[in-house]
């Protein structure tokens, strides 16, 4: 199949306007007509990220979309992650690696040094790969930000690609988020839109021709497709944390996940909210755990801090009751290291240094070290007598010294976290351990003796991916972005 541009960059009017979305579809769309593609995010902010093969760090966005469309996650296909510590602070991820920590104005000068390696990255993907979807950050129109800019039309200058922006109608005002966000380019961006996308609509399309019409001829651009709204839709968040779920009527486990204020990779409780014989939810500040089987303490990006919120809002407590009555408790990563004895920073890596008391569930000693381990692990799972393969990633800037109970996961001779001596808490530092329907079936077991019934997420996944496939293919005009997609004769 033949491409009239090798790139193809998505903007939004707003942040959650579907560009994720839309690169993953376009992704497994052209990946279906067997062509080579690559996602790419120059800059991102999550603390949702991945591990890739080639070890380094980028956002789970950009790794599903690699999984859209078929190939192997790369640190080139998001070179800038950013990854906020604090309220004005971020940790910096570049191609892969952790670099520094800095405030939202050292970051705004450092843009401009960060430009050299976004454009490496790109280059390399444009080598390797037949089309590249990119994917742009917030809105192009942020006036504010708009000087060094890397994530939207300063990198679409700079590598000379064409843009669709892509609007949500769902929240109103669809046609003054087009038109006011293609008014405040410059000329020669505006030039380099070669259309517009509307998303997530709902209604008879007809009541919506006039308002296209208009805003073809405002604009002199064409609208290339009406996506429409998609129930259902269960693909991982980029960042904020979905809190719908699937209502079991016949629940056979009740999990409950507080949620700490940097918590991180949230996507690792998508298996376990969408599972229909499970009651799952996550507790607000201010709110009660209450009632559950099973209360897993999530990652964070800021360990320390956030096991001082919990002790704030009470959870320690709750959490102490819950095991005196016989409750479970699973730690994942930061979860994991609150669970032990004690969290050292001697040098500051997430904030003030120093140490603290941790809930001495687990016998474990954290120590936080300058270099984070980057990991992609498989292995093999025993609980109750019971065994079962289970893969996932560390992201890590821990070290745990675990001084005794039994190790969780073997993987060609390294173990990873632990089971008190009283089998009620797990602790691990495997992300996405969850995302084995062996696993928590064994978990469920090891919770109150259930069996539930199999569910696999990576299959919602697929199916996600296929049908955002299936609507870009029936509404979207296709040509209008590549006039020579056909197949090869």
């Amino acid at each position: 199949m033949l491409l009239t541009s090798k790139a193809l960059m998505v903007q939004g009017t707003t942040s959650d306007a579907g560009k994720s979305v839309l690169v993953a579809g376009l992704c497994r769309v052209l990946a279906r007509r067997r062509i080579k593609v690559a996602p790419f995010k120059s800059q991102n902010m999550a603390l949702n990220s991945a591990v890739t093969q080639d070890g380094g760090e980028i956002g789970r966005a950009q790794a599903v979309q690699a999984q859209a469309a078929g190939v192997e996650a790369t640190v080139h296909m998001n070179p800038v992650l950013i990854k906020p510590n604090s309220d004005v602070g971020a940790q910096i991820i570049i191609q892969g690696k952790a670099y520094a920590n800095m405030d939202a104005t050292g970051f705004h000068d450092y843009k401009k040094t960060a430009m050299p390696y976004v454009l490496d990255s790109f280059s390399k993907l444009t080598k390797e790969f037949d089309a590249i979807m990119i994917e742009g950050a917030g809105s192009p129109a942020e006036i504010n930000l708009r000087e060094n800019d890397i994530a939207n039309m300063g990198f679409a200058e700079a590598a000379d690609v064409p843009v669709i922006i892509v609007a949500d109608i769902d929240r109103g005002g669809v046609f003054a988020h087009l038109y006011g966000t293609l008014a405040l380019l410059s000329q020669s961006e505006q030039d380099r839109v070669i259309g517009f996308v509307i998303n997530r609509f709902r209604g008879d399309i007809s009541l919506l021709e006039s308002g296209l019409d208009w805003l073809e001829k405002k604009t002199g651009k064409p609208v290339i497709g009406v996506l429409p709204y998609i129930h259902g839709l269960n693909i991982e968040a980029e960042d904020a944390i979905n809190a719908s779920q699937t209502v079991s009527k016949n629940s056979k486990l009740n999990v409950a996940v507080p949620v700490l204020t940097r918590i991180s990779n949230h996507t690792d409780f998508d298996a376990l909210r969408l599972h229909p014989d499970i009651d799952f939810r996550y507790v607000g500040k201010g709110e009660s755990i209450g009632s559950a089987d099973l209360i897993i303490l999530p990652g964070t990006k800021s360990v320390r801090d956030d096991l001082a919120y919990l002790r704030e809002q009470g959870w320690d407590k709750e959490l102490l009751r819950h095991l005196r009555f016989g409750g479970k408790v699973l730690g994942i990563c930061g979860g994991f290291q609150m669970l032990g004895k004690s969290i050292h920073d001697p040098l500051g890596i997430e904030g003030i240094a120093g140490s603290s008391k941790g809930l001495g569930l687990l016998d474990v000693v954290t120590e936080l070290q300058p270099e984070k381990q980057l990991t992609n692990m498989s292995g093999t799972f025993t609980l109750n007598d019971k065994t079962v393969p289970v893969k996932g990633y560390e992201i890590h800037a821990g070290q745990s010294t675990i001084n005794s109970h039994q190790p969780l996961v073997f993987s060609g001779g390294a173990k990873d976290g632990a089971i008190s001596e009283d089998n009620q808490v797990i602790g691990t530092y495997l992300h996405g351990i969850l995302d084995s329907p062996e696993f928590i079936t064994v978990l469920a077991d090891w919770v109150n003796g259930e069996s539930l019934s199999h569910f696999s997420i990576e299959e919602e996944k697929e199916q996600a991916l296929d049908t955002i496939a299936d609507a870009i293919e029936n509404h979207l005009d296709l040509h209008q972005l590549w006039p020579d997609l056909r197949l090869k004769v």
